[in-house]
């Protein structure tokens, strides 16, 4: 964790890029800060942007809410102990998927899975982030395909990655309604876990796994 001077040098560096008209700055305001969020990056960087709100940006990236909130954080784990030794937490995970066409993506991901665009880079726009709820997949485009013809026949049951839900069954319904295609459908593994899996425009696998509560799934075989 770094220490407090580290942070206000952090703060500060925040405040000069925006005064300066840093592009890439925008995303990380817009991202991280929920009053920016609605705004294109040119209006980011002629809106009023303060000392304030440049700690605010520091301490949400530390996977704080407020500055107060991330100083009293470093004072207590700062602090001496006898009886423990503290542990470097993962705060979060934002697993990056290739795209070959970002619009194509920004359809399926938003209309067809109820994600919403937390930010993006580039005009046109090669780099993007989608969040549903707590979960965020950051999307970059490639200019070739992202699979090459021969992986899904060898590697058929790869996934991209892996979401937790807390109604897996409840979600999938959502997804049939908006037509989506599925690897696999609804199903209990046998680990326990509740399971499907959707295939996005490029072959990406997404699964989707909440707990079964011990309960068979088969009520939805029918649905496939």
């Amino acid at each position: 964790m770094p220490n407090i001077e580290n942070l206000r040098k952090q703060a500060k560096r925040y405040l000069k890029w925006h005064r300066e008209g840093y592009y890439p700055v925008a995303a990380q305001i817009r991202s991280m800060l929920p009053h920016f969020r609605d705004l294109t990056d040119s209006e980011i960087l002629q809106a009023g942007f303060k000392l304030n709100d440049a700690q605010e940006l520091v301490a949400r990236k530390h996977g704080f809410e407020t500055w107060f909130a991330l100083i009293k954080g470093i004072e207590t784990m700062t602090a001496p102990s006898i009886n423990t030794v503290r542990k470097p937490m993962i705060i979060a995970a934002e697993p990056q998927l290739f795209v070959t066409d970002m619009e194509v993506s920004r359809r399926f991901y938003c209309e067809k899975l109820g994600f919403d665009i937390a930010f993006t880079y580039g005009e046109p726009p090669f780099y993007a982030q989608v969040f549903r709820d707590g979960g965020r997949l950051n999307l970059r485009k490639v200019q070739a395909p992202v699979f090459d013809s021969g992986f899904r026949a060898r590697e058929r049951d790869v996934l991209s990655t892996m979401i937790t839900v807390d109604d897996a069954k409840a979600l999938f319904l959502e997804f049939v309604k908006a037509g989506v295609i599925f690897h696999q459908s609804l199903r209990t593994e046998p680990w326990g876990a509740r399971v499907f899996i959707v295939v996005d425009p490029d072959g990406n696998l997404i699964g989707f796994a909440g707990s079964a509560n011990g309960q068979a799934t088969d009520e939805v075989a029918a649905i496939d």
